[in-house]
């Protein structure tokens, strides 16, 4: 928990190499957004944090009533992405929300809002080509993912006029304790141009393909998991180095009291392969992240929404 006493982690991410030397944040650090302010309203928290080990967390940046969701990515150019969603009184949100982006340093730089491409953002996912940044967006108050296409110079950034919403038509809903259920995680597969998508309300996950250079809607694409014994309203969503899909079960959807708070590992072919719980209380789990440390050891990172916390495990060289 930071110093303002922020509650609820939601987003995490590392930090990859290549951000410049002055930036605040190191290759290999890891950062958390938080949903709820101290008063554990949903909706209302204002800090990204950086993880320090055995000690308290450092603040990185601080606004003011946004309710910061699970959509933080850092780019390599030290430009920090963070979706929002308010709720200032912690049961109705504030449509649509932004994107913010914040420079090296933690000051923000510029909030996109667009009612159309960013209706809710509540997870991304990028394709960082250093000028050219493409970054993918989960809409949970339309449904949509939209692809939003940046271009970073002298002169700040610049959303470009090819954004474009790429999918459509995920079950999306208010929901008296999440709060909202939409399209959530979201995983990019450079190699095959694939995007996945995992809908909170269709207890699945979906494939886009040819997501990068989409120019309109493809519906929800090909639905490739769902599993009503593994899958549990699946929420953030991660893509291993073996090429198998990570996602964190929220319990909103299909819950089962004896598989509470589960990150299931899954192959892209809709196979089940583990899985783990971070806490015995149900909806726990949420952001989770894979990434490498400062002496770039492969991690893996994941929040516990419960206990207000996040792990980082190190993983063996065979990425198990």
């Amino acid at each position: 928990m930071p110093t303002n006493g922020d509650l609820n982690p939601y987003g995490i991410a590392f930090v990859p190499a290549g951000v410049p030397s002055w930036s605040t944040l190191k290759p290999g650090d890891v950062v958390v957004s938080n949903f709820n302010a101290k008063s554990n309203l949903q909706g209302t928290g204002t800090t990204i944090v950086k993880l320090v080990s055995n000690s308290n967390p450092v603040t990185f940046f601080q606004g003011h009533n946004l309710g910061l969701t699970t959509a933080l990515a850092v780019l390599r150019s030290g430009f920090v992405l963070v979706g929002n969603v308010p709720a200032p009184d912690g049961k109705n949100v504030v449509a649509p929300g932004s994107l913010l982006i914040l420079n090296p340093q933690g000051g923000l730089v510029r909030e996109l809002k667009d009612a159309n491409l960013l209706d809710g953002p509540w997870d991304l996912t990028v394709i960082d080509g250093g000028r050219f940044v493409k970054v993918f967006v989960s809409d949970v108050l339309s449904g949509k993912v939209a692809r939003i296409d940046l271009a970073i110079g002298e002169n700040g950034v610049q959303m470009l006029p090819s954004s474009t919403i790429i999918a459509s038509g995920y079950v999306h809903r208010t929901d008296p304790a999440a709060l909202v259920v939409g399209p959530t995680g979201l995983a990019y597969d450079p190699q095959h141009d694939v995007l996945y998508v995992a809908s909170t309300g269709d207890n699945a996950v979906f494939a886009i393909y040819g997501a990068a250079g989409a120019k309109q809607s493809g519906g929800v694409g090909r639905m490739i998991y769902q599993d009503n014994t593994h899958l549990h309203g699946p929420l953030a969503l991660a893509l291993a180095s073996n090429g198998h899909l990570v996602t964190a079960n929220g319990d909103a959807v299909n819950p089962d009291p004896q598989q509470p708070s589960e990150i299931v590992e899954f192959t892209v072919d809709g196979q089940f392969v583990a899985q783990l719980s971070v806490d015995a209380a149900p909806g726990s789990a949420f952001g989770l992240a894979f990434g490498l440390d400062s002496k770039r050891h492969p991690q893996f990172a994941a929040v516990d929404d419960n206990t207000n916390s996040a792990t980082v495990w190190t993983l063996r060289p065979d990425g198990q």
